[in-house]
C-alpha cells in the first residue's frame, strides 16, 4: 500500500458554495479508505514546513509578506483567495505533505499527498490559487538529500508555469508539462517540455501524445526520482479545463505514467492537482482511479 498524506487543514476555509470544490481534500481519504483501496495505517499528517525550507526555493521578501499577511492587493487577485493566516498554514501543510511523500517514495518505491500540486506559485509570489510551490519544495528538498536528476510530470489542465521558472536553470530537474493551450495561464512559462494540446483533444490524441513524451523524456533524463502532478481536472465537463477526457481515458493516462516509471524502476510521488467538475463524485473516482493504477503497477 502507499503512503498517503492527509490532514484536515486541506479543507479551505471558504465556504462550502465556493466553485472549487476544495472539499474534495478532505472526502478523498475517506474514499479510499471506504472502498478499501488504502487502509488506516497508510496515512500520515504532515506537520506545517519549516520557514527555513520554503526558503530553499521562495524568496526572503515573499515569505516575510506571507507571514504577516502584507501581500499586496495586485497579487492578493491574482491567487484569487481571501488572504489569511489559515490559508498560509494550510499550504505549508500541503507543501509538507508532498516533501514527506517524497522522502518516503525514495524508501518504498510510491506515496502520495492527498492534497497538492500548486504549480502556479512563483518563487516571488503566487497566483492561480496557489501560494507555495509544493512540487518545487518535494524536487529541490530531494537535490538537498543527494537526488541527483529528478523529473516532474505535469498532467493538470493547466500549465505548471511557476514550477518551469523556478527550475529554469537548474539542469538536474526536467520540467514536463501537458497541458491545454487555451486555459489559464494565458502566458505560459516555457518548461523543458511543453505539449499544449488543442481544446477539446480526443482522448487517443491525448494519450498517443503523453506515451511518445515519456518514451523520450526517460531515457534522456534517466530521473532517481519522479514528481507526478495528477490533476483531473483534464476530465471532460470540468469548470477551468478544455480537454475532454473519459473517466477511463484519465486512468490510462495515470497507467501509462506508472507504468514508466516501474521500466525505468524510479520511484514517484504523486500530488492530487486540480478537479474542478460539477460533480464531486466524478473528480473523487478520478482521483480514486489513480490510486488503483499505481497501485496495479507496482504489483
Amino acid at each position: 500500500m502507499p503512503a498517503l498524506a492527509w490532514s484536515n487543514l486541506y479543507a479551505h476555509p471558504l465556504k462550502r458554495g465556493h466553485r472549487f470544490p476544495m472539499e474534495k481534500y478532505d472526502a478523498l481519504p475517506a474514499r479510499l479508505l471506504a472502498n478499501g483501496i488504502i487502509r488506516s495505517t497508510d496515512l500520515f499528517e504532515p506537520h506545517p514546513l519549516s520557514w527555513d525550507a520554503i526558503a530553499a526555493v521562495h524568496t526572503h521578501d515573499y515569505i516575510a509578506a506571507l507571514r504577516h499577511g502584507e501581500l499586496p492587493a495586485a497579487m492578493v487577485r491574482r491567487i484569487g483567495f481571501p488572504m489569511s493566516l489559515r490559508l498560509v498554514q494550510r499550504e505549508r501543510v500541503i507543501a509538507c505533505g508532498s516533501v514527506m511523500a517524497a522522502r518516503i517514495a525514495q524508501k518504498t518505491g510510491l506515496a502520495f499527498n492527498a492534497a497538492g500540486g500548486t504549480h502556479h506559485a512563483f518563487a516571488d509570489r503566487g497566483e492561480g490559487f496557489c501560494l507555495l510551490n509544493d512540487l518545487a519544495l518535494a524536487a529541490t528538498d530531494a537535490l538537498q538529500r543527494g537526488i541527483q536528476r529528478v523529473l516532474i510530470i505535469d498532467l493538470d489542465v493547466h500549465q505548471g508555469n511557476g514550477t518551469a521558472e523556478i527550475f529554469a536553470q537548474n539542469p538536474r530537474v526536467f520540467t514536463f508539462s501537458m497541458h491545454a493551450a487555451g486555459t489559464f495561464p494565458l502566458i505560459k512559462t516555457r518548461s523543458d517540455l511543453d505539449i499544449a494540446l488543442p481544446d477539446h483533444c480526443k482522448g487517443t490524441d491525448y494519450l498517443d501524445a503523453l506515451d511518445r513524451a515519456l518514451s523520450q523524456i526517460f531515457p534522456l533524463h534517466q530521473p532517481e526520482l519522479v514528481l507526478y502532478n495528477a490533476g483531473v481536472d483534464v476530465l471532460h465537463g470540468d469548470k477551468t479545463g478544455r480537454l475532454s477526457l473519459e473517466p477511463e481515458e484519465c486512468r490510462l493516462r495515470d497507467r501509462l505514467v506508472f507504468e514508466a516509471c516501474r521500466r525505468w524502476n524510479t520511484p514517484v510521488a504523486v500530488a492530487m492537482g486540480g478537479g474542478y467538475h460539477p460533480d464531486i463524485n466524478r473528480i473523487l473516482d478520478a482521483h480514486c482511479a489513480t490510486f488503483e493504477e499505481s497501485l496495479i503497477c507496482k504489483r
